[in-house]
């Protein structure tokens, strides 16, 4: 490839080399004339030393060119102008010859850069490397990861450099190998149904295509509000031959809560599932499939996934209660389960074998001594497809992301230590709460397994805002007291219809019209504990939300839960 040119007619590299020696050069003056001023010339001449008495034969291997033979005749009292030349011999050590740094690292395209000072053998040998590309505006050399091979050969054969190579770290070299050992299965994109495909945007089409690229393990690691789960479903739904629909179960109760995410509002749980949807849709023989997610999100998932389908009720699905004991069979196409209730059935999870599993909210595995961690991770590396979504991977704190790592590559992440020492600002005791190397960790999750698209990237792709109700999962002492008045309510409506006393008729309406208000207002404190849950999820995501409610118990129960919680406030 041609260097870009200036108007010297000299490339980037060598203007660099040239202003680098010019430099040199005036360093080395001023340095000259301070040792002037200190040292002034004396008028004493030098002793002459002993190796002048010597005779030639008894210097060393560096030899005298005489040059004699070409030496043009001179008259008396003129000068010869023609100087000697020193030579190296031709044994001499490769330690004398000027040491040149090459570095290699991962570029943010996903490609190797090299970097070195400029050396027109070093350029040379580059531009033997396959694929191998000048970028001007960065000053590198980049090339794809299968040129890496040829681009340490050429610079083993490069002759007359002593060259030291930085090569990349050996877990950047292992995420890369593995990472390229997947299969692309980008091709079964053309499997989704046209009246399913456009329900995606844009972006989301390209999440599911980076998601089948990478073999169905990825992290979907988007912005809140950038519909992650129908990407994950729709990949899911190109994975099976056929299209197998879920039905709803009975749910009561829907939260009032907005969340302001820029351009859309909280319904943003909606849109993020949408990719999921997608990415679950794509390998054959994959069903059934596993979801894990938050207590407070399992009958949303149900929600996303009966709207996606039409409402179909011929494969069915299970929601396993947050108190459910003993066994519990786990024979729906879509198995919806929290984490917390993963340690509780592990064994009933395992005997399933599930080939798609995807963990929402994937941060909850961030603590490696918790009991949902080390419950959930099995399971997800036993997948054949794995999909986690996350709309705050903590790329801040990298050993926050070293479990989700590792549910996805166990081959590769397999030493929290080696990972902590390069990424965490690693010491002595192991506590690795720091950061180190940002860059090479975000370019090496970018290029082996995430994707992550921010709003305002994608502005102008997104819809106008929208409203959803987010159903939230009651238990049953909370409804036992709203269920007695709506049994009493029943009684008095088959009295009415009964009675034949207008007076007597007047008396039971006011007492259904009482019963009503009393199931109103009883309603808020069932509800409480469900909307406690769903805002300790939306405040672990790290969301913005604003808080609408009219019941003073609820307004009461919000306040205090919040007083407890550190929150961000703007």
């Amino acid at each position: 490839m041609e260097l870009e040119d200036d108007d010297w007619g000299l490339s980037a590299e060598e203007l660099d080399s040239l202003e680098r020696d010019a430099l040199h050069k005036i360093a080395q003056q001023q340095q000259q004339q301070q040792q002037r001023l200190q040292f002034p010339p004396s008028n004493q001449n030098p002793p002459i030393p002993d190796s002048c008495n010597k005779p030639i034969s008894d210097f060393p291997s560096t030899t005298v060119q005489s040059l004699s033979s070409s030496v043009p005749t001179t008259k008396p009292g003129q000068s010869l102008s023609t100087p000697f030349i020193l030579t190296e011999a031709a044994d001499a050590s490769p330690k004398r010859l000027p040491k040149l740094s090459v570095k290699f690292f991962l570029h943010a395209t996903g490609n190797i850069a090299a970097k070195f000072p400029y050396d027109p053998v070093l350029v040379g040998a580059f531009r033997k490397v396959p694929k191998a590309t000048w970028n001007a505006k960065e000053r590198l050399w980049i090339f794809p990861v299968t040129s890496l091979s040829s681009a340490e050969k050429a610079l083993n054969e490069a002759s007359g450099l002593n060259v030291e190579v930085e090569n990349l770290d050996t877990l950047v070299v292992r995420a890369i190998s593995a990472a390229s050992a997947v299969p692309d299965l980008r091709d079964w994109y053309a499997r989704i149904p046209e009246n399913v495909e456009s329900k995606l945007l844009p972006f989301q089409r390209d999440g599911v295509r980076f998601m089948l690229q990478h073999g169905g393990r990825a992290l979907l690691a988007d912005e809140m509000g950038l519909g992650k789960t129908l990407q994950a479903n729709f990949t899911h739904f190109l994975l099976h031959s056929d299209i197998i629909l879920c039905s709803i179960l009975n749910i009561a109760i829907v939260l009032s809560l907005m969340q302001f995410l820029g351009v859309n509002t909280l319904t943003e749980y909606l849109f993020v599932f949408f990719q999921a949807i997608a990415v679950t849709a794509c390998v054959p023989d994959a069903w059934p499939v596993l979801i894990i997610a938050p207590s407070s999100l399992r009958l949303h998932w149900a929600s996303v996934v009966l709207s996606q389908w039409s409402g179909s009720n011929r494969g069915g699905y299970n929601i396993v209660p947050s108190n459910t004991k003993g066994q519990i069979d786990l024979n729906g196409v879509f198995n919806i389960i929290s984490y917390d209730m993963v340690p509780k059935l592990q064994n009933t999870i395992t005997e399933s074998s599930f080939k798609v599993v995807i963990a929402d909210e994937s941060h909850f595995l961030k603590n490696a001594q918790a009991k949902r961690t080390t419950a959930c991770l099995p399971v997800i590396k036993k997948a054949q497809y794995a999909i986690l979504l996350s709309g705050t991977p903590a790329l801040s704190r990298p050993i926050e992301l070293f479990k989700q790592l590792e549910a996805l590559y166990p081959d590769v992440y397999k030493n929290v230590h080696e990972y902590g020492n390069r990424y965490c600002k690693g010491g002595m005791f192991g506590v690795y709460q720091g950061a180190s190397n940002h860059e090479e960790l975000h370019n090496l999750m970018k290029s082996t397994v995430m994707i992550r698209r921010l709003k305002k990237d994608v502005l102008a792709e997104l819809p106008v805002k929208r409203r959803q109700q987010v159903f939230l999962d009651l238990a049953e002492n909370d409804m036992k007291q709203i269920n007695a008045l709506f049994r009493e309510l029943e009684v008095i409506k088959g009295k009415i219809k009964a009675c034949i006393s207008k007076e007597d008729i007047e008396a039971l309406k006011f007492a259904e019209k009482n019963i009503i208000n009393k199931i109103y207002t009883d309603s808020a404190d069932a509800k409480i504990s469900g909307v406690l849950d769903y805002l300790g999820t939306v405040i672990e995501a790290g969301c913005k939300f604003l808080i609408f409610a009219h019941h003073q118990s609820m307004i009461d129960s919000i306040h205090k839960f919040l007083l407890v919680i550190p929150l961000n406030l703007c």
